[in-house]
């Protein structure tokens, strides 16, 4: 496959949804209970139909920005990042994350991913303010957050309803001065 790098990494390049990638393994992940434990997928079974439907909406959306994250070592399509709920006039968005591939869990690689497109967010497309937030449980994505300078902001108590109990949401928020700071 084509290298269609649209932010390059050390070791992963984020790029744009493509049709190749409902041939891989992206459509196990949303069926996976253990890769969806800590997002609102995995409630409804997903379907190749689905996954085309969602990789066309990526490709023609201006109000969210949706990569894939790609191993630069061999083209893997690893997991998926985005800016949700981009306002423009507030300039603020979400971001989200989900790493399908198990194997490469623990190394690094959405910690680069979310770096890279935060970055993005505040230098190319001036947003203010980024976002995200997680299930309580859900311990890797609150360390991703922190470690990307943002701020516990609130929590949603039991606003969510997975896997048989209702769980916390924890949200979280960096504006764009406190990331110049963590620049210098």
């Amino acid at each position: 496959m084509q290298n269609l790098a649209f932010l390059t990494g050390i070791r992963i390049y984020l790029r744009s949804l493509i049709d190749e990638d409902s041939e891989g393994e992206y459509l196990k992940w949303f069926n996976d209970e253990e890769v969806c434990h800590g997002n609102s997928h995995h409630i409804f079974p997903h379907t190749k139909r689905k996954i085309l439907e969602y990789i066309s909406y990526s490709q023609k959306s201006h109000d969210e920005l949706i990569l894939a994250i790609v191993l630069k070592s061999n083209d893997k399509h690893i997991g998926n990042i985005a800016f949700q709920n981009i306002n423009l006039i507030y300039r603020s968005a979400d971001l989200t994350i989900i790493l399908g591939d198990k194997s490469i869990w623990g190394q690094g690689y959405g910690s680069e991913a979310s770096k890279l497109l935060v970055r993005h967010g505040f230098c190319s497309l001036n947003f203010h303010r980024i976002s995200c937030a997680t299930f309580d449980s859900n311990i890797a994505m609150k360390k991703l957050a922190l470690s990307l300078g943002m701020k516990e902001e609130g929590r949603r108590c039991e606003a969510v309803y997975k896997n048989g109990r209702y769980l916390d949401i924890i949200e979280y928020g960096i504006l764009k001065y406190d990331y110049e700071k963590i620049l210098k």
